[in-house]
């Protein structure tokens, strides 16, 4: 049976981060998937990567949920 890529621990991940500021770790070699970028500047085993995510991604609402939040807060106050 074949590992995954993922669950490789000799494996090298990029972080990845989309339009809502969602992350996710990817392996180095693989393409981009369309609607993500890399973040600059992070790679390394999946520990390192992981680490980098938790404590960057601290408030998992996808960033147009939080726009909205905010939006509806401010209406509130009017």
């Amino acid at each position: 049976m074949s590992v995954s890529c993922f669950d490789r621990e000799d494996e090298t991940f990029i972080v990845l981060i989309n339009q809502e500021e969602q992350y996710s770790i990817w392996p180095e070699w693989k393409a981009v998937p369309a609607g993500w970028q890399a973040v600059a500047g992070v790679q390394g085993d999946k520990a390192h990567v992981q680490n980098y995510i938790n404590e960057h991604w601290t408030d998992m609402r996808p960033a147009s949920l939080r726009q909205w939040m905010a939006e509806q807060a401010q209406q509130g106050d009017a």
